[in-house]
């Protein structure tokens, strides 16, 4: 699987749990993938994203899913 392919696995994971209202889950669901392919393993997003959770800036699907989709 390529890069992008991965990635686009990772946010239909992700999408997953926000659909189904779990911010926290998609958002532990879209690090966790990231991490199983060399190409994304260190993506500067993780940490931005983990500063925006902990600063409660993606607590709606909405927050999220935009998140989420702005990854590449």
């Amino acid at each position: 699987m390529n890069r992008q392919e991965h990635l686009e696995w990772c946010k239909k994971r992700a999408l997953e749990y926000v659909d189904m209202g779990d911010m926290s889950q998609a958002f532990a669901s879209m690090l966790s993938d990231l991490r199983k392919h060399p190409e994304t393993e260190n993506h500067p997003a993780m940490k931005m994203g983990a500063q925006m959770m902990f600063a409660n800036l993606l607590t709606t699907s909405k927050e999220m899913r935009e998140f989420i989709n702005g990854f590449n």
